[in-house]
């Protein structure tokens, strides 16, 4: 089986993928960077069409690969092993897309942060690992920041 971590560069994210190294058993594991193409942007966001080119896009896409590979690097020097990375383009929701991505990997656990870099995005349209917790029919685990877990 193989563990899925989300990433996407967030301080929560790389707590997630270092709890998931103290924690977990060794499985193989994916880092996965989700990014929206500019089709999706577009779609949600209409009135940035001026400002939104396939230079963008690219861009993007270029972002996302080196995240990912940041992710499998940290995942790596935690203690994980057998590590793969994967940037991966939403078509609907960067929630839907990781769980998409667990199904096709038949993951055994999806690991996420509590909060990514959307920031105010995420209060306004609800949190991606909320998300993914409440449609992924896989075991699913939310890491809390660091401080809320040794604050207690």
């Amino acid at each position: 089986m193989t563990i899925l971590v989300a990433y996407d560069g967030s301080a929560d994210a790389r707590a997630a993928i270092e709890f998931a190294a103290k924690h977990l058993a060794a499985e193989p594991v994916v880092v996965l960077t989700v990014w929206e193409p500019l089709l999706v942007q577009l779609r949600k966001y209409p009135l940035a069409a001026g400002v939104l080119t396939s230079e963008a896009e690219d861009e993007a896409r270029a972002q996302a690969e080196a995240s990912a590979r940041e992710g499998a690097e940290l995942a790596v020097a935690s203690g994980l092993a057998e590590v793969t990375h994967r940037a991966v383009a939403d078509n609907e929701s960067v929630w839907k897309t990781i769980v998409d991505v667990a199904d096709e990997l038949d993951a055994s656990l999806i690991v996420t942060g509590s909060r990514g870099l959307a920031g105010v995005r995420s209060v306004l349209l609800g949190s991606v690992s909320n998300h993914v917790l409440h449609h992924a029919q896989r075991p699913t685990l939310i890491v809390p920041p660091a401080a809320q877990r040794t604050a207690g």
